[in-house]
């Protein structure tokens, strides 16, 4: 399978799609990524990378039902595809792999 590289934020909001599951649009996964990093993300921003992220084959989405709270406007769903989970799991390998190489006495002990 072709490697897609990803950056953070992109690596941010695919994982927060999984995360969502069958809640995955643009505000509920800009207010999870607010909550899980602590970080200010603008709608804007998600938007773009779920579009991105959809043009590279690791996302699809669909429109679900006219809801009353968004005066009747449909959702833009977004499910995880399989590239998106093959990269996903690729990036969590390397990192564990680089992780689990550091000698213990390298990284200064800290406190949170």
């Amino acid at each position: 399978m072709e490697r897609n590289y990803l950056g953070e934020f992109e690596e941010l909001v695919l994982l927060t799609v999984a995360v969502l599951h069958d809640n995955a649009y643009g505000v509920a996964i800009t207010e999870e990524i607010e909550k899980q990093t602590g970080r200010t993300v603008s709608l804007s921003a998600v938007h773009a990378a779920l579009n991105r992220l959809e043009e590279k084959g690791m996302l699809s989405s669909r429109l679900g039902d006219a809801t009353a709270e968004r005066g009747g406007r449909r959702k833009r769903l977004f499910t995880v595809l399989s590239l998106g989970s093959y990269s996903l799991q690729s990036i969590r390998e390397t990192r564990n792999r680089l992780w689990d190489s550091i000698s213990p006495d390298v990284l200064p002990a800290f406190s949170l």
